[in-house]
């Protein structure tokens, strides 16, 4: 029986068990889901997506960012593969915003979405401000450790048909 359950004539603490840890995830879940969806479109209303337009955004952060230079050289390595990287980077996004937002595999979404967002962090080093992205980085993480997709997610019918499995 849950919280929920076991409160149905106690009215306070039914009130309570609405905000629980589970439905501020949920909600963090599917702000982070629909910020990579926005993003996805904006990007490629912008071109973004092409290999030229991919190129010249990873060259300003190559020029202007205060990344390590390891970061830097890997970045380089990435803008002599657009082809392959433009839209590898648009999959990603519209993907990590779709599953996030329907609440499946929620804990391996929100973890690419931490490396995600982490490495666009790094890259980024001093052209943005330092909180801009490390709050949704550190709430992917907290994302994928909090299993935030058995509430109002697909993956909590996951978890009633099979309880065993912890990943969703």
């Amino acid at each position: 029986m849950t919280n929920l359950e076991s409160s149905e004539h106690n009215g306070p603490t039914r009130s309570a068990a609405l905000f629980d840890a589970a439905n501020g995830l949920a909600i963090i879940r599917v702000t982070i889901g629909a910020m990579f969806l926005w993003v996805f479109f904006e990007n490629l209303g912008k071109g973004t997506y092409t290999p030229a337009g991919y190129a010249g955004v990873i060259n300003y952060y190559i020029k202007a960012s205060h990344s390590p230079a390891v970061w830097k050289g890997i970045m380089g390595l990435v803008v002599s593969h657009t082809a392959i990287a433009a839209p590898l980077q648009a999959i990603t996004e519209i993907s990590l915003g779709i599953l996030l937002v329907i609440g499946l595999l929620t804990r391996p979404a929100a973890f690419v979405a931490f490396l995600f967002l982490g490495s666009l962090w790094i890259s980024e080093l001093g052209t943005s401000w330092i909180w801009e992205l490390l709050v949704s980085v550190l709430a992917c993480l907290g994302l994928a450790l909090g299993g935030a997709g058995r509430r109002w997610g697909i993956d909590a019918w996951l978890a009633q048909r099979w309880p065993s499995s912890l990943w969703w």
